[in-house]
C-alpha cells in the first residue's frame, strides 16, 4: 500500500551508491520513451497535489496523531511481511514478523503503538516481489506505474497482488456502510498522506541532486531492488555483468544533462571518479 510512495527515499537514500560508470539499469528499460512519459504525470501530479496536502498536513496535525495513524496501518504490513518471510523460507524472520503482529495489536493498543520495536522486534522489509525473486523469477523491463512509480515486469503484478490481498481489505469490503468501510478508506488516505509527508525532505535532496531525474530514481531503484533481495549483501558482479556495463553506460547515466523535451543531450558527464 505503502509502495509507491516509499521508493523515492530509498532512491535518493542510495543514490550516492549509483552514480558510477557500471549501472546496468540502462539496458533494462526498453520502454523508456513511455516510461518518461508516465514520470512526468507522475511528477506533476506530486508536485501540484501531493506536496502542498503532506506540507499542509505537517504544519497542522500534530505529530502524535500522525504517527498513530502510521502505526496502526503500518501494523497490518506485518502478516504480509511474515507470509512473505516464511515462503522465502525465512522461518525465523516470519516469526517474529508475525509476534510483532500479536505485541503491537494488543499491547499497542490496536497497532497505534509501536511496542514491538521497542521490545527489539526488528521490522523488515519483504514482499511479494522479492519472494519471486528468490524463487528465481527475473526483474523484467523496467516500468513506471501511474501514480505508484518506479517498477518491473515482476514486481508490478506482485505489488496489485498485495494490494487486493491486504488484511483489512476484505473487513472492509464486508462491511456495512457506515461501519468499518469509511473508517478504513478514510484510514488508509492518512496513512498514504503520512508516508508522503515524510518524503518532502527526500523530494528536495532529489531535486538538487540530479539533472536527470529520471534515470537518477531509476538507476537508484534497481540497485535497491537488489539490494533487497539479497537482504542488503548482494553479490558482486560478474566479469560478463562488468563487460555489460562498460557498454551500456559509458558515460554514467545518472547525472546526464537532458534537452528541453526530457531526452539525453550530448552533454559530458558530471560523474566523479
Amino acid at each position: 500500500m505503502k509502495r509507491g510512495m516509499v521508493i523515492l527515499a530509498a532512491c535518493v537514500l542510495l543514490a550516492g551508491c549509483a552514480t558510477g560508470p557500471g549501472s546496468r539499469a540502462a539496458g533494462r528499460d526498453p520502454f523508456e520513451s513511455v516510461n518518461r512519459a508516465v514520470f512526468a504525470f507522475n511528477d506533476t501530479f506530486d508536485r501540484h497535489l501531493a506536496q502542498p496536502v503532506a506540507r499542509a498536513w505537517v504544519d497542522y496535525v500534530p505529530s502524535i496523531l500522525r504517527t498513530g495513524v502510521r502505526n496502526f496501518l503500518g501494523n497490518f504490513d506485518d502478516l504480509l511481511i511474515g507470509a512473505n518471510n516464511l515462503l522465502q523460507g525465512k522461518v525465523h524472520e516470519g516469526t517474529s514478523d508475525f509476534m510483532r503482529f500479536v505485541i503491537n495489536s494488543t499491547f499497542g493498543l490496536g497497532g497505534l503503538l509501536d511496542v514491538a520495536s521497542e521490545a527489539r522486534l526488528e521490522k523488515h522489509n519483504e514482499d511479494l516481489g522479492q519472494t519471486l525473486a528468490t524463487w528465481g523469477v527475473p526483474d523484467g523491463p523496467y516500468l513506471v506505474l501511474p501514480f505508484l512509480g518506479p517498477s518491473t515486469a515482476r514486481d508490478a503484478p506482485s505489488a496489485f497482488l498485495t494490494y487486493v490481498s491486504y488484511p483489512l481489505r476484505p473487513v472492509a469490503r464486508t462491511a456495512e456502510p457506515g461501519t468499518w468501510r469509511a473508517p478504513f478508506n478514510t484510514a488508509t488516505g492518512l496513512y498514504l498522506l503520512e508516508t508522503r509527508a515524510e518524503l518532502l525532505q527526500a523530494g528536495s535532496i532529489l531535486d538538487n541532486a540530479a539533472l536527470d531525474r529520471y534515470r537518477f530514481v531509476r538507476d537508484a531503484f534497481i540497485q535497491r531492488r537488489h539490494s533487497l533481495i539479497h537482504d542488503g549483501n548482494p553479490p558482486p558482479p560478474t566479469p560478463a555483468e562488468d563487460e555489460e556495463d562498460d557498454v551500456l553506460a559509458p558515460g554514467g547515466p545518472i547525472m546526464a544533462k537532458v534537452d528541453d523535451n526530457g531526452d539525453p543531450a550530448t552533454a559530458p558527464s558530471v560523474d566523479q571518479p
